[in-house]
């Protein structure tokens, strides 16, 4: 009997298909594995951006899990979106009961948009409840300058000392993205915790304002690579390949009157 190489994702819902739950599904789906899904907020959003949030009840998410968990269970899980400290300590709960070792997780807080997607009190639930039973975090710069506690990183030779810290401060695996910088050769790094050692994942900018959802499936890949039997290293570099070719499919397609989608398909 066959048997598929599983994920579950817990994140929001992007009405516009790009980004959150969407992408997740669409990305572990081409990465050849089985996605399920706990769906912890409803975002009333699309290619111009989120105008409101939804929070799914603290009750209904646990349940989303365990349903998932008790029957079908994942090789990894992906998470992503979660507005309160409610749902935190939630799913912080939920990792320690069914004890999952490969957790990605995408720290979301602030849309491309600049729309706040997460409350105060949560930031501080997440760094001291559930980023520490993540085995790999993948933050942005404006999300490590806020997990750092407001440091500055306009420059790309600070990345790497700031994901080794970020890595030491929280004791977990950091795949710190390059993305919001203004060099056209883009450099990420991921700093593996398990052996003490730094990897650079180069790439070139490419022009587009095709983006939207780029986090969510950048985690989602990292997520599948380690549901498949990959090093971290090599989930990482994996997940690296699968954006940037996924945003240079996508890179000249139309679709809204924004920032629209990668192409996960390609």
């Amino acid at each position: 009997m066959k048997k598929y190489h599983t994920v579950l994702t817990i994140a929001g819902s992007d009405s516009g298909g790009g980004a959150g739950i969407q992408a997740d599904i669409k990305t572990i789906s081409a990465l050849g594995c089985y996605a399920s899904s706990a769906i912890t907020a409803i975002t009333v959003q699309n290619t111009l951006g989120v105008e409101d949030v939804h929070a799914v009840p603290v009750p209904i998410v646990e349940g989303q899990i365990k349903a998932v968990l008790n029957d079908i269970g994942a090789d990894a899980v992906k998470i992503g979106m979660l507005q309160s400290a409610e749902i935190v300590r939630c799913i912080a709960s939920e990792l320690r009961r069914y004890s999952i070792r490969n957790v990605v997780l995408d720290p979301v807080m602030v849309s491309t948009s600049g729309h706040r997607l997460i409350e105060e009190s949560a930031i501080d639930a997440l760094c001291k409840e559930l980023i520490p039973l993540a085995r790999v975090i993948t933050p942005n710069i404006p999300e490590a300058e806020l997990l750092l506690g407001g440091v500055t990183l306009d420059k790309q030779q600070q990345l790497p000392e700031a994901a080794s810290l970020l890595a030491k401060k929280f004791g977990v695996s950091v795949l710190l993205k390059a993305g919001h910088l203004t060099e056209e050769r883009l450099v990420d790094y991921f700093y593996d915790v398990e052996k003490d050692e730094m990897s650079q994942l180069p790439s070139v900018r490419i022009h587009t304002r095709n983006t939207h959802g780029t986090g969510c499936t950048m985690s989602s890949a990292f997520a599948s690579m380690l549901a498949r039997g990959k090093s971290l290293k090599e989930a990482a570099a994996g997940a690296k390949d699968y954006i940037n070719n996924a945003i240079i499919a996508g890179a000249d397609y139309e679709i809204g009157h924004g920032h629209g989608p990668v192409c996960h398909f390609y």
